[in-house]
């Protein structure tokens, strides 16, 4: 028995396979009605996003805390910008992460602020593995 439309729209908790996204792909879902992205991050990505000097963020926090321990390729965030809650378009800006056309701000490829008006990281939903190819949000 799943839970109905509504009951999901409230905030159930949604599964999501993983097993079809690519390495270098992300997908939208939606979890009580906002936008989450989940990116299978290449190796390139996670080791540009670990070599950041922490202090030199707006908002600082390391990737490490951003992914769980033993699967660092995959990063869920929350894709409303923190600056006016516009949808960040993903693999876009000079970070390799996400840029919000509407003024500018750009997040790196662990969803963190690097640039533009927005004050705080992209983030993280609750979320946890229940195996290697399947997460669930909420």
């Amino acid at each position: 028995m799943n839970p109905d439309a509504s009951t999901i729209a409230a905030g159930a908790p949604i599964e999501v396979d993983l097993s079809p996204i690519a390495e270098g792909q992300d997908i939208k879902v939606f979890w009580r009605g906002k936008p989450i992205y989940i990116s299978h991050r290449t190796k390139k990505q996670i080791d540009e996003a670990r070599a950041v000097n922490v202090a030199s963020l707006p908002d600082p926090q390391s990737d490490e805390a951003r992914v769980k321990s033993g699967h660092e390729q995959w990063l869920v965030v929350i894709g409303i910008c923190t600056h006016l809650g516009c949808i960040p378009i993903a693999h876009e800006g000079s970070y390799d992460g996400f840029f919000c056309p509407c003024h500018g701000s750009q997040y790196d490829s662990s969803g963190r602020i690097r640039q533009g008006p927005a004050p705080a990281n992209l983030p993280v939903p609750p979320y946890q593995f229940v195996s290697d190819t399947k997460i669930q949000i909420g």
